[in-house]
C-alpha cells in the first residue's frame, strides 16, 4: 500500500474555493495552474507525477484538466502558472485536447465541481511517459509504482 504525501496550496484548503484566475478563458479565467506544494516524499522516489481531474464532469469519467510527469523527486512545489511552463518535465494529453494545464469550466448553473490534484512519487523516471500519456494511460502506468500518494481537492462553480 502506497503511503501519503501531503498536498497544500496557499491558494485554497480542501474542499476550498479555487481562484478564479485558474479557470479556463472560456469562463472568465486565466489559465493559471494554482500552486501546489507537497512534503513526505519517501525514500527511493525517482520521479514525481501531477496530475488535474474533475470526477463530476458530466461525461461518466470525469475530465482530465492536467497531467504532468517526470518532475524531479527534489521538487516540492510548483509555482501558481506552472502548468503552462516548458521544463524538464513532460505535459500529457488533457480532456481539452491540449498539452499543458486546462483551467475549470464546468457548465453554468452545476453545483460546484471537485478539482482533485494529485501528486505521486513513483519509483519510476519520466521516460516511459510522452505528450500521448493521457490521465487513463497514466493510471495504468503507475499502477505499482506509486510509493505514497496525496490529494488536494478544490471547488469551482460558474455562477
Amino acid at each position: 500500500m502506497a503511503g501519503a504525501l501531503t498536498v497544500t496550496s496557499n491558494q485554497f484548503g480542501e474542499d476550498g474555493q479555487l481562484p478564479e484566475r485558474a479557470a479556463h478563458p472560456s469562463v472568465g479565467g486565466q489559465n493559471r495552474s494554482p500552486q501546489l506544494s507537497w512534503s513526505d516524499i519517501p525514500e527511493g522516489t525517482v520521479s514525481i507525477a501531477v496530475s488535474c481531474w474533475d470526477p463530476d464532469a458530466p461525461t461518466t469519467v470525469g475530465f482530465c484538466h492536467w497531467v504532468r510527469t517526470g518532475i524531479a523527486p527534489t521538487a516540492t512545489s510548483l509555482d501558481e502558472g506552472a502548468g503552462t511552463a516548458d521544463g524538464p518535465w513532460t505535459d500529457g494529453f488533457t480532456d481539452w485536447g491540449e498539452h499543458h494545464y486546462g483551467g475549470m469550466a464546468p457548465p453554468a448553473g452545476d453545483a460546484p465541481h471537485h478539482y482533485r490534484f494529485t501528486v505521486y512519487a513513483l519509483d519510476i523516471d519520466g521516460s516511459g511517459f510522452d505528450r500521448h500519456t493521457t490521465y487513463a494511460k497514466l493510471q495504468f502506468m503507475i499502477r505499482g509504482h506509486v510509493l505514497a500518494q496525496g490529494t488536494l481537492t478544490g471547488r469551482f462553480a460558474v455562477q
